[in-house]
């Protein structure tokens, strides 16, 4: 079941999708760039920096290369991941820590980019991701959010998830305040 999440006051835009043993939470993005600039921004570690939530330090892109994810500022835990699959420039996937994430990049007409990005994760940090994921991709898009936006959207897809997916957790011991 694909839930939409909809606010009077920000977008939010992610939707989950719920059957299965671990939900998927969906966002779908048009970037103005063309294919080719999307994926240095989803692979290259200095322009990940600019939009993703930690270091992404591969030893390759290719299927089966390890990737460490260490957190900037000591904010959380380094995680670990798996290349799962690479199709430049149109798919790449890798596990993120217990998580699985999955870039999908579709020409469009006016030369720029569909983006659908996933996240297969444990149901109960489906809203927590779906806020963070929300800013992260505001970034890599060339947006921007407010300091105080994550708790928004955090709420909003509370309200939404919660229905299909049971409690959600919010952030990490020490982020609470953080936007």
């Amino acid at each position: 079941m694909n839930h939409p999440v909809n606010g009077p006051t920000a977008p939010v835009e992610a939707t989950v999708h719920a059957e299965g043993t671990r939900p998927v939470i969906r966002f779908e993005r048009v970037l103005s760039r063309p294919p080719q600039a999307v994926w240095r921004a989803i692979t290259d570690r200095e322009e990940l920096k600019a939009w993703f939530p930690c270091d992404v330090i591969p030893e390759a892109w290719r299927p089966g290369a390890k990737i460490t994810f260490p957190f900037r500022d000591n904010e959380g835990p380094t995680l670990t991941g798996t290349v799962l699959d690479v199709d430049e420039p149109r798919l790449l996937s890798y596990t993120w820590g217990e998580e699985t994430l999955r870039f999908e990049l579709t020409p469009e007409p006016d030369g720029g980019t569909r983006l659908v990005f996933t996240d297969e994760l444990d149901r109960k940090f489906a809203a927590r991701n779906a806020a963070g994921w929300q800013i992260c991709l505001d970034a890599l898009t060339g947006g921007t959010s407010a300091a105080d936006a994550w708790k928004g959207f955090f709420d909003r897809y509370v309200a939404a998830f919660e229905p299909a997916l049971g409690p959600q957790v919010g952030p990490p011991a020490g982020h609470e305040q953080q936007g």
